[in-house]
């Protein structure tokens, strides 16, 4: 992959970062100072399904945010958009799509393709 495309990843991976960690912190600030007495008891139960809900979506944009900085780390190490099973380059238009991804579409085809045999198997 060109430094220029390297490049351009690497911008799109950072602002995706910085604009997650962002959330993070308005929500913990929301949350931390929600100080608010309410006035009956379904108030409350809205108020934290509403809490529980944004700390579920944290906490998966979490996890994404794991696997961004591990795509950064892949770009200065020189593997980025490489499979990481094959060896072989993830196509542009699969990186655009997902940057964070690390197998290319024949190796993630197959992996879902024998996820789906196993569940229905059991299913």
């Amino acid at each position: 992959m060109t430094k220029a495309k390297l490049e351009y990843f690497r911008k799109i991976l950072t602002k995706w970062l910085e604009e997650l960690r962002k959330d993070m912190q308005q929500t913990v600030s929301q949350i931390s100072h929600d100080d608010e007495v309410y006035a009956d008891w379904t108030d409350v139960a809205s108020v934290e399904t509403d809490k529980t809900m944004q700390l579920k979506i944290r906490d998966r944009e979490r996890v994404l945010m794991s696997k961004i900085e591990e795509a950064l780390r892949r770009i200065d190490d020189g593997t980025y958009g490489e499979c990481e099973r094959c060896d072989e380059p993830i196509s542009e238009p699969r990186l655009k799509a997902r940057p964070v991804t690390t197998l290319c579409i024949d190796c993630k085809s197959e992996i879902e393709g024998t996820e789906h045999r196993y569940r229905a198997s059991y299913s």
